[in-house]
């Protein structure tokens, strides 16, 4: 399978259930080991590279589950990712005051994904979409280049899928948005481009209008054999 990712694009991996899509990421990732091929990121081979690695050089991601510190606070959660954003870690014997040193940044990113009310809630008492707007702080905060989201809108409801799309368009300003979506209407609505999977193999790409036409997506969705009249 070959694909392309345009830098500063929204590029969005769609396709029926077991098509591949989690498994790119996890190869992408280093979450899997490949077994041939090559990754290449801006004209690089980083098919070897250790995933802290490629999260240094930055491409981050996050995950289906959402994945934040549980019984940390909104603002602590993003004050600890800030930090491994200079490469330091969490060490209980520095001064208070350390903790923060990037409080103006973490206020900004609170605003951005309208969280400043939530700043002191633990955020395990977050309702669900307002968790997922705290990952994607949280992965913001690492100041990524490449972005990959695993299903971003997953559980959402209307109000939450609204604003999620909004956030990951502000998000894709001054980056590359990789994402791996089942709600149409929103990757119609906000991505640049579009691949679509089946078992591995790209069915077709372009935009949403080329692919949602092609008679080989259309068989794919609608459980059709790929060769049938």
């Amino acid at each position: 399978m070959n694909l392309r990712v345009r830098a500063n694009t929204i590029h969005a991996l769609i396709g029926p259930n077991g098509a591949g899509k989690t498994t790119l990421f996890n190869l992408i990732t280093r979450f899997l080991e490949p077994s041939d091929g090559r990754i290449l990121y801006h004209g690089q081979d980083i098919t070897r590279v250790h995933p802290a690695r490629l999260a240094q050089r930055g491409i981050v991601r996050s995950f289906q589950i959402s994945a934040v510190f549980p019984h940390l606070s909104v603002l602590d959660n993003l004050r600890l990712a800030l930090q491994r954003r200079h490469g330091q870690a969490l060490a209980f014997w520095r001064p208070p005051r350390s903790f923060h040193a990037d409080d103006d940044r973490a206020e900004e990113l609170l605003a951005s994904v309208g969280l400043v009310p939530f700043a002191g809630k633990v955020a395990h008492e977050l309702p669900y979409g307002r968790k997922r707007a705290l990952e994607l702080a949280t992965t913001l905060a690492l100041d990524p280049d490449v972005l990959l989201l695993d299903e971003p809108l997953a559980g959402m409801n209307h109000a939450d899928i609204d604003g999620t799309a909004r956030l990951i368009t502000q998000a894709a300003r001054n980056r590359t948005v990789l994402m791996v979506e089942h709600n149409l209407n929103v990757v119609a609505r906000i991505c640049d481009r579009i691949t679509v999977l089946c078992r591995g193999e790209v069915l077709a790409e372009g935009s949403y209008a080329d692919v949602s036409s092609h008679p080989e997506v259309v068989a794919a969705y609608m459980g059709k054999r790929r060769n049938a009249a």
